[in-house]
């Protein structure tokens, strides 16, 4: 659809918007925007700069190519992401993206780099689908991080285990994954039978999110669930590991209603400011700890720690309590390095203000 060519302000409908979750709530967060002449969208695709907007155009939808434009700032967290719901602005000059509406969710981890610095992977997600594959041992650690990701993002957290067809004990892998997913549902699926397929499509209602490593089977779940090849697929390696195939975050409508987002494969699972989403995980060690002797325990060696005893008790596994605690040090390493960078650029921005305030002055004199 070339820049221009759509109507804007109050008068233009939204209603064809609504298979892409337009709400009266969105309507009215527009509002504003929609007074002074810009266009309501949901941004499907992010890729260097660019964003693809889906727009009501007349009674159907039309998809507009954008700039992120003055919208654009240093924290990746606060740029345009897939999910977005955003205000255009739209001229002879082009198009681009005014205003983000503000987020009802957002699924945030630390950037690959190791700096402090987050990585927005979707917007305004109602469900977070963690694909693990049946073909290869799970790596629960890796499991209980992604499930703090979606929780910490407000979204509602559910665990999809793919390629039913070639496991062999998928009830008792489903059983250890329970035990290390309080509050979460637990589905065993196959794409290639369609085993499960229908009941994971009942529980993804609204916005939902796939995530997950590569070669868990999110492009071969995502085009069962759409009903066409949407997404390239390839085989994985010899070592069950995959091989990138969805190289950025695509929104699409599913046929019974709601979107889907499909993520590129994740090798790395940061936290990023993940406080609630750990107590959340790992909510049993949260609840043992209400009965330990100090309020501050670190659960480490403290005398009187209840979970400590839990674990002696065969109460609580090792396996769990060493998970919770890594994961812990870390997210609290993160949260310290933010702080810092914070200050930093808290300070300099100081700096900055008053060398012109100087400027200034100077000018004034002169």
């Amino acid at each position: 659809m070339p820049h221009g060519s759509f109507s804007t302000g109050e008068s233009r409908t939204v209603e064809p918007l609504f298979p892409y979750g337009w709400t009266d709530e969105i309507a009215d967060l527009f509002a504003p925007h929609g007074e002074a002449g810009s266009v309501l969208g949901r941004i499907v695709r992010v890729d260097r700069g660019r964003c693809d907007v889906v727009v009501a155009d007349g009674e159907s939808v039309a998809v507009v190519h954008a700039d992120t434009g003055p919208v654009a700032d240093p924290d990746p967290t606060r740029m345009p992401c897939t999910g977005d719901w955003a205000a255009l602005s739209v001229s002879a000059a082009g198009t681009y993206v005014q205003a983000l509406l503000p987020r009802r969710t957002a699924v945030i981890r630390s950037s690959a780099s190791q700096r402090s610095e987050g990585q927005l992977l979707a917007a305004n997600v109602d469900t977070v689908a963690v694909a693990v594959s049946l073909a290869v041992e799970p790596d629960l650690g890796r499991i209980e991080r992604f499930l703090a990701l979606a929780w910490e993002s407000g979204a509602q957290p559910l665990v999809v285990l793919t390629k039913a067809d070639v496991a062999e004990d998928a009830d008792r892998v489903r059983e250890e994954i329970e035990q290390v997913a309080p509050g979460v549902d637990v589905l065993v699926v196959s794409a290639a039978t369609g085993e499960g397929m229908d009941v994971l499509a009942a529980c993804l209602n609204g916005t939902s999110v796939l995530v997950g490593q590569s070669g868990a089977g999110k492009s071969t779940i995502s085009n069962a669930l759409l009903g066409r090849a949407a997404m390239e697929v390839q085989q994985t390696r010899g070592d069950g590991k995959g091989r990138h195939t969805t190289t950025t975050r695509e929104l699409l409508p599913l046929p019974g209603g709601g979107v889907l987002i499909d993520t590129p494969g994740l090798r790395g699972v940061g936290m990023y400011d993940a406080a609630d989403g750990l107590q959340q995980v790992f909510s049993e060690i949260d609840a043992l700890a209400d009965d330990c002797r100090f309020r501050d325990c670190e659960h480490v060696s403290e005398p009187g720690c209840a979970v400590l005893e839990a674990v002696e008790d065969g109460v609580l596994l090792q396996r769990r309590l060493d998970s919770y605690r890594k994961l812990l040090r870390e997210n609290r390493w993160i949260a310290a390095r933010s702080d810092a960078r914070l200050r930093q650029e808290q300070l300099k921005n100081l700096k900055q203000q008053g060398k012109e305030g100087w400027a200034n002055m100077m000018a004034k004199r002169g």
